[in-house]
């Protein structure tokens, strides 16, 4: 891992309500290669809410951007499965379940003030997008200082924290900025198993296993052969065996061939045969394509679990797109991978991952092969891993080049210590253009299909790839979902799936046409009204209330919500009180914010008393959130540095390459706070950094910010 890129390829600033700094104090991007756009630019829906719905929370601010992933969400099933509880911090031994929802503000009233702080390099790099979408030819170096204000009037469609409810702080210090992510390795996330364990990669050992095949395995078969041994596999040609001539034969060059094919492509047989005189190994399919999914039975030693657990260490790759270069390379489907939890690809990030049927000893040998990855911690269980279970992520987080005092940075700190943030969602859960993901929520729940329809569809202003642009304009022009379509070069986001849908079914059908798009997809956009009413209705609760629980608020004892007494008020603090997701199954507090519940789903023609739908999938049984989160394991330093490549805390790779802890000397050119923290599941660490630096992060604020800079 000692080849990884030492910087973000850009530098992500969060401006806040304190004075900027001189513009001369800002360090200097760092030289990399030309990188992707962000991924606010991911075809629409799927670029807007990430449709892996990752755990971590990020801040990444490129080309004035500012993109903010959750802590942790499970998929829509699981949230289903889950809609009792949300967001109670799992401690070990506590009952208590987790809702698929991200989060997290206070009594300084409207929006902060945002001033720059810090110099943006001339000649930016452009900014990163989904792996895999990469080649389009729009990404390059040149484009940066010509687009950086267009991006900028781009976004000025875009939402501010105001539009999705998102005004308050629970602190009275003073802001400061500081830059987040200046290299992606200053934002670490560990993620806390379900026993309370952090997990870290400190084994690479392989457990011993006398039924694991010799090491030549994975050296015995040519390139070529494995070629041909692959397209077999995966049924790509004619073929219905491959033959390979065995040089040099004794049995034990046989046996290893044979373990060789059986062991590294799932799903095919192997027999000798005597061919002119030669030996030959022919390779076959045992049970059809099945056996892709299902590594073979008999294979498998009864004595071992049938799940090879293990920690994954990755950087800049998201848990989806490590589990298919996992299963690309060991040539298995990748649903046979589980995992409790998915982690966003800013970031280093170290997690748990079970595999059905893969031994150690093969993981470990991709260790010589992937950039970027380390899998260690080997170990056989009986059972998979589910989502959900984990109890938290533990956050390392660096910021660098702060303008904050010791006195600033240590009334944040313990402010963010001993009372939290508020767990509002944050901006990814909305969208990035000036068409709200909640509006097309809304929509739904309103049963109005044409509108759905045309709000996913429908031209608009805001960050999109050219090709979509297209599509939306020839939809407005024609409203031929055919031709529409073939304005699509990639037809799984869910604009090409409508269209798909509409030319199946027509265009008095919107209802089937809407249902192809994958279930948790079209309820993300539930989820995100959801999440827009949930962030109004808590600002409105500490506008009215402040920080204290009152009478008729809501707590939870175990799953089941109930209302403060008023004899009861001095037995609970503010980090009990929760809030209702509206819903047919809640409850809602006993005081002015029912009233403001009623008022704003009315407005929105919703009937709060009855949120079933008569399309099963819609209807909202409702959850309840926590309007405060206390982070857990909060620790915090100032250090001075000179030098803005030089990381400034050791991973868990560089620890097992026995690498020296950074020293710090007692002054330098730049200071940065490094953080702390453990955050229970559907939380946004973006939040509580927002609440450390009293910033705004929406993409439209900071935008306008950096295009400010580079005039």
């Amino acid at each position: 891992m000692s080849g990884r890129p030492c910087s973000w390829l850009f530098r992500v600033t969060l401006a806040a309500a304190a004075p900027a700094a001189p513009r001369s104090s800002a360090p200097r991007p760092l030289a990399a290669r030309p990188a992707a756009r962000p991924r606010s630019l991911v075809p629409g829906f799927l670029g807007a809410l990430k449709m892996e719905m990752t755990e971590m929370t990020g801040v990444s601010l490129k080309r004035g951007s500012l993109a903010v992933e959750d802590n942790d969400s499970l998929t829509p099933a699981e949230e289903a499965k889950r809609q009792k509880v949300s967001e109670g911090w799992l401690t070990k031994g506590q009952d208590g379940i987790d809702n698929n929802s991200p989060p997290s503000c206070e009594n300084v009233p409207g929006l902060p003030e945002v001033v720059s702080a810090g110099k943006r390099e001339k000649h930016s790099i452009a900014p990163q997008e989904e792996e895999g979408e990469e080649e389009d030819g729009l990404s390059e170096e040149g484009e940066e200082e010509g687009e950086a204000e267009s991006f900028a009037d781009m976004m000025k469609h875009g939402l501010t924290e105001l539009d999705v409810g998102i005004t308050k702080f629970v602190s009275s210090h003073q802001g400061f900025s500081g830059i987040l992510k200046e290299r992606y390795s200053d934002f670490v996330v560990h993620e806390i198993g379900k026993d309370g364990r952090i997990s870290h990669l400190d084994d690479l050992s392989i457990p011993v296993d006398e039924e694991d095949p010799s090491e030549d395995v994975f050296t015995v078969l040519t390139a070529e052969e494995k070629q041909r041994l692959e397209e077999l596999q995966l049924f790509k040609n004619k073929e219905t065996s491959v033959a390979i001539e065995v040089v040099e034969d004794t049995k034990e060059k046989r046996t290893v061939i044979h373990q060789a094919i059986k062991s590294l492509f799932p799903g095919l047989e192997t027999k000798t045969e005597d061919r002119e005189g030669k030996k030959y190994i022919v390779a076959y399919h045992a049970a059809g394509k099945k056996a892709l999914a299902n590594p073979r039975k008999h294979s498998w030693p009864k004595s071992r679990g049938s799940y090879c657990h293990f920690v994954l260490y990755k950087e800049n790759k998201d848990t989806m797109d490590a589990i298919n270069v996992l299963s690309k390379y060991l040539r298995v489907k990748p649903n046979i991978f589980s995992y409790m939890g998915t982690k966003d690809k800013r970031a280093i990030t170290v997690q748990e991952i079970a595999v059905l049927k893969i031994t150690a000893q093969r993981l470990a040998h991709l260790n010589k092969c992937l950039m970027n990855f380390k899998l260690g911690n080997f170990s056989y269980q009986k059972n998979p891993l589910k989502l959900g279970e984990l109890q938290g992520n533990h956050f390392t987080v660096v910021l660098r080049n702060i303008t904050g005092t010791d006195d600033q940075v240590e009334q944040a700190m313990n402010s963010l210590k001993e009372i939290g943030f508020i767990n509002y969602y944050g901006m990814q859960r909305f969208g990035t253009t000036a068409v709200p993901t909640y509006q097309v929520g809304r929509a739904i729940l309103q049963n109005s299909w044409a509108e759905v329809m045309d709000l996913i569809l429908k031209p608009r202003s805001g960050a999109e790839k050219g090709y979509l642009v297209k599509c939306r304009e020839e939809w407005a022009k024609t409203k031929d979902p055919a031709a529409a379509l073939r304005k699509l070069p990639v037809k799984r986001c869910v604009e090409g799936q409508l269209l798909r849908g509409l030319s199946k079914y027509g265009m008095k059908n919107i209802v089937s046409a809407f249902g192809i798009i994958p279930r948790n997809n079209r309820l993300m956009y539930i989820h995100s009204y959801q999440s827009y009413v949930w962030n109004n209705m808590v600002s409105k609760r500490i506008e009215e209330y402040g920080l204290t629980p009152v009478p008729g608020d809501l707590v939870l004892k175990g799953a089941t919500a109930t209302y403060i007494e008023e004899e009861d008020v001095n037995n609970y603090s503010i980090h009990d009180v929760v809030m209702p997701l509206p819903g047919f199954d809640v409850i809602y507090p006993k005081h002015k914010i029912s009233d403001a519940y009623r008022e704003m789903l009315t407005a929105d023609n919703l009937d709060i008393d009855n949120m079933r739908h008569k399309i099963r999938d819609y209807s909202l049984s409702g959850a309840y959130r926590k309007i405060i989160i206390r982070p857990q394991n909060v620790s915090w330093e100032v250090v001075a540095y000179d030098d803005p490549k030089i990381p400034l805390f050791n991973t868990d790779v560089d620890n097992l390459e026995g690498k020296p802890p950074p020293v710090f000397a007692s002054e330098g050119k730049y200071r940065a706070l490094k953080m702390d923290f453990s955050l229970p599941p559907s939380t946004y660490a973006t939040m509580a950094i927002r609440e450390v630096l009293k910033m705004d992060t929406s993409i439209k604020n900071q935008t306008q910010l950096n295009t400010t800079w580079l005039r």
